[in-house]
């Protein structure tokens, strides 16, 4: 795991806690609730999912196979 992605985790942790305390916070008579917290949330899950290296590309076997015999 690089560091870029341990900053990743960290600031997807630190945007879903702040999510939640901007969302516990609001104005009860509000009945919609806080849409900056789920943009918030939103946010997280997206450095969650980079930090995770979830789409981090992986050739199969046979386009290894097919690289390894274009390049000779």
């Amino acid at each position: 795991m690089t560091g870029v992605q341990i900053g990743q985790l960290a600031a997807a942790a630190a945007l879903f806690a702040g999510g939640v305390a901007l969302y516990r916070r609001r104005d009860r008579s509000d009945s919609y609730g806080s849409q900056s917290a789920v943009l918030m949330w939103a946010a997280a899950a997206i450095f969650l999912v980079l930090g995770s290296g979830a789409l981090r590309y992986h050739p199969s076997a046979s386009e290894l196979e097919a690289m390894e015999a274009h390049s000779q």
